[in-house]
């Protein structure tokens, strides 16, 4: 089997970010879209950066950040954020699409399609809207958005259906793009592989939330879930035993080929994603252990058979 391996948003050795903010008190105060369009072309120039940076470090794997475009889901925040950048859209998508990088999006905790509040799944749905506008102007053909189910309001049962409810009322484009991820307290693996039989969607297995939020089930099971495309596994370590269910800045090594031999009886292609703090320096950190501790054939910087 091989297993690819990313990591998330930042990179700490360009010490760059896509994710500047531009806040809505800000823009409330001066209305000046000039500022946010700086903002903006600041986050897509870094984006195209780290495109780079991941491209010559043979980095095949890489979710981007939530916060490329500040302001975009607001309802009284009126500005052109496809159009307006297609050049950099075209150009970066362009990079992605020549080295078959696979790349996605995880939204944050603001989106909560379970949600008891109607306002609050209207702009979780907004939400959704945005990262697809943003990978479809990237021209990413394997559209990606990783959810949690949400809510636990009025129990896990009732929650469970409000999630199937409200997942059955989204159009059609943004059914097809949606992963759902095991969490930390409330929604385990069990969980969501029960709603995914439901409304035919991957499952993504985060083995940290896992080890915090356990359950019962087939390992096969998950990786069936992906039908054409490669399994995706978040994985990070807890920062410690107190505050187990935070990130640490690095993996646990012996944590994590321990997994690796869980799970390579099931002879998959597998892309993991590392959640740790470091970012690309926990990656690179990670890639090293392995190097030293195992005897895997890597083929490149990022990427190991098992």
């Amino acid at each position: 089997m091989k297993i690819r391996l990313g990591y998330v948003a930042i990179s700490n050795s360009l010490n760059i970010t896509s994710s500047s903010p531009f806040t809505y008190s800000e823009y409330i105060k001066s209305k000046n879209f000039d500022k946010l369009n700086k903002v903006i072309l600041s986050n897509l120039k870094a984006l195209d950066e780290i495109i780079d940076y991941n491209i010559k470090n043979n980095i095949h794997f890489y979710r981007m950040s939530s916060r490329i475009i500040p302001l975009a889901t607001k309802d009284d925040v009126y500005f052109d954020y496809i159009d307006k950048y297609r050049e950099y859209y075209n150009k970066i998508g362009k990079k992605i699409a020549d080295v078959n990088m696979r790349v996605d999006f995880h939204p944050d905790q603001f989106c909560v399609l379970n949600s008891t509040k109607k306002e609050v799944v209207k702009n979780s749905i907004k939400i959704l809207k945005y990262h697809y506008n943003l990978l479809k102007a990237l021209g990413i053909k394997k559209k990606i958005l990783v959810l949690h189910v949400g809510s636990n309001v009025l129990g896990k049962e009732n929650s469970i259906k409000r999630f199937i409810n409200n997942f059955n009322k989204l159009p059609k484009y943004l059914k097809n793009i949606i992963a759902i991820e095991n969490d930390d307290k409330i929604f385990n693996v069990s969980d969501v592989l029960f709603i995914s039989k439901i409304i035919n969607v991957p499952v993504v297995l985060d083995y940290h939330h896992h080890c915090c939020n356990k359950s019962d089930f087939d390992m096969e099971e998950v990786f069936k879930t992906w039908n054409n495309m490669n399994p995706k596994i978040h994985f990070s370590s807890p920062k410690n035993k107190k505050e187990y269910r935070s990130h640490n800045d690095y993996i646990n090594i012996e944590d994590f080929l321990s997994f690796i031999d869980i799970i390579k009886k099931y002879d998959y292609d597998i892309d993991i994603m590392i959640e740790a703090k470091g970012k690309d320096d926990s990656l690179f950190r990670l890639i090293r252990q392995i190097k030293y501790k195992t005897n895997y054939q890597f083929i490149d910087d990022t990427t190991f058979l098992v």
